[in-house]
């Protein structure tokens, strides 16, 4: 089906991003008046909000390209999944990256050089490549971070199967890919605070505060139970729409469970037709019903 992907993709873009940019928007345009939990939820938020609004843009894309027979590259394949700095840069923004290897990286001298020039090509495309961004600071502290972990996994990378074997994790393969899958979507979480704060001084507010009265919030909410009222935290997107929001991640977290195996298209090209149909038109009446459907450019279009 031509227009299956572009589906896929106004459902992240329409469901998911634009909605839970609403709290986004309100928590990072005034974050000295969301201090704890709201800067919290609004952080991991925007984790999801960035990565549904790039690759929703990327598949709406290329579905429309196949239309007319153009074949384009696959942009992002579950960067949240992966397992190292490294890898995370081969799953995330795949022709961007791929274009800062093949004229930058390689013009600058690749790996083929000394190991302190080495240093100095990935420190200078992580920095260029925040810069290419915007001319703000938190751009740059942005790339440089990425450069920063990339180079403190290369340095790493004989002290790490020492301590895996020491705590016995090669033991439990299962948990040692769960453990490096969270440290990786943390670290990139971190970096990405300082990617959609206005200013420094605001990333720096948001990173001091972001746990401040967390532990009294989630004793209120122990205390209280799961309701919608865990969401009450002045937010200006209702209870209802959040949690709409949550069904579309969780849905979202299948999708890409299904893609561990195979992709989805040869996933669903295996069933019954009344089941791709029935996938195909739950989709739709999705964006239909569900999509949040007030202005809002690709966060992209900002580049």
């Amino acid at each position: 089906m031509l227009f299956r992907s572009m589906l896929w993709g106004f459902f992240k873009k329409i469901v998911i991003a634009d909605r839970v940019a609403v709290i986004v928007n309100q928590v990072y345009n005034n974050p000295s008046d969301a201090a704890g939990l709201p800067l919290l939820i609004g952080t991991y938020l925007f984790a999801f909000q960035i990565y549904c609004d790039f690759s929703g843009y990327s598949d709406i894309a290329i579905g429309a390209a196949k239309v007319f027979g153009i074949d384009l590259m696959q942009n992002f394949r579950r960067p949240y999944f992966a397992k190292s700095i490294r890898e995370f840069w081969q799953r995330w923004h795949i022709s961007l990256s791929t274009w800062f290897r093949d004229y930058l990286y390689m013009s600058l001298g690749g790996s083929h050089t000394t190991r302190w020039r080495w240093y100095y090509n990935i420190m200078i495309v992580f920095l260029i490549s925040g810069l290419w961004h915007g001319a703000n600071w938190t751009f740059i502290i942005w790339g440089g971070l990425h450069g920063s972990y990339y180079l403190f996994s290369y340095w790493t990378r004989n002290i790490r199967p020492r301590l895996t074997r020491l705590f016995k994790l090669d033991k439990v393969p299962i948990l040692q890919k769960t453990l490096r899958v969270l440290f990786i979507f943390h670290i990139v979480l971190f970096g990405w605070i300082f990617f959609r704060a206005n200013n420094l001084s605001e990333a720096i507010f948001i990173i001091t505060h972001l746990f401040t009265g967390v532990g009294d919030a989630l004793n209120r909410i122990i205390e209280s139970g799961i309701t919608p009222g865990i969401f009450n935290y002045g937010f200006e997107l209702p209870a209802s729409e959040m949690l709409i929001g949550m069904i579309a991640i969780i849905i979202l977290g299948i999708h890409h469970l299904i893609q561990r195996k195979q992709t989805v298209r040869s996933w669903l090209n295996a069933k019954p037709i009344w089941i791709r149909w029935s996938v195909y038109y739950c989709l739709l009446i999705s964006i239909l019903v569900f999509g949040y459907l007030e202005p809002s450019q690709f966060i992209y279009f900002q580049f």
